[in-house]
C-alpha cells in the first residue's frame, strides 16, 4: 500500500489545527511544515471538499476543523486526499490465457482478490480506529504537553501580526 505524500501533510495539519484558537492560513501551515504553499493548499482543499476542514474568508481567515478531533479518523483524511478506491482492483486474470476459467464459472472472487480485499478491509479498519484526537494524544506523549500549545500560539501569531 502506497499513500501519497499529501496524506502525511494533511494529517499533520489536522493535528496542529487542534491547537489553534483561530483560523490558520494555509501559508502559515506551509511555513510550519516547510512545504510549498501551493502544494499544501491542494491538500487543504481536498480536506475542505471532504468536509473535514472549512475555509474562513477574510483578513483573519484560514482553516479550522469542522468537527471535534475525536470525530475525524485517519481514514477520513486518507480518503479525502487519496480517494476511497480500494488499493487492489481485480482484473480477472484467471479468465485469460490458454487455461482461462470461463466467465460463467467465476461466480465468486478468486483467492487473490479475496485476500487483497481482506487486507484492504483490515487496513481501513485500522485507520478508522485512530482519530485525530488519538494522534494529538500521541504527540503530547512523545513531545510533551506543551508542544502543541506552543505550535498553536505560533500559528495564531500570523493573524495577530497582520493587524
Amino acid at each position: 500500500m502506497k499513500l501519497s505524500g499529501g496524506v502525511e501533510w494533511a494529517l499533520h495539519c489536522c493535528v496542529v489545527l487542534t491547537a489553534a484558537s483561530e483560523p490558520v492560513p494555509a501559508a502559515r501551515l506551509a511555513q510550519l511544515h516547510d512545504v510549498s504553499p501551493s502544494y499544501l493548499a491542494k491538500q487543504m482543499q481536498a480536506l475542505s471538499r471532504a468536509g473535514l476542514v472549512k475555509s474562513i474568508q477574510g483578513k483573519t481567515g484560514g482553516y479550522v476543523l469542522t468537527r471535534a478531533a475525536a470525530e475525524i479518523t485517519v481514514l477520513d483524511v486518507v480518503q479525502a486526499v487519496d480517494g476511497a478506491s480500494p488499493a487492489f482492483v481485480c482484473t480477472e486474470i484467471r479468465q485469460r490465457g490458454p487455461f482461462g476459467t470461463p466467465p460463467e464459472d467465476c461466480t465468486k472472487a478468486c483467492p487473490v482478490a479475496r485476500t487483497m480485499a481482506a487486507a484492504d478491509d483490515a487496513w481501513r479498519a485500522s485507520l478508522r480506529g485512530v482519530s485525530i484526537a488519538d494522534l494529538v494524544g500521541s504527540v503530547e506523549q512523545d513531545s510533551g504537553p506543551e508542544a502543541l500549545p506552543t505550535i498553536g500560539a505560533w500559528l495564531n501569531t500570523a493573524n495577530a501580526s497582520d493587524g
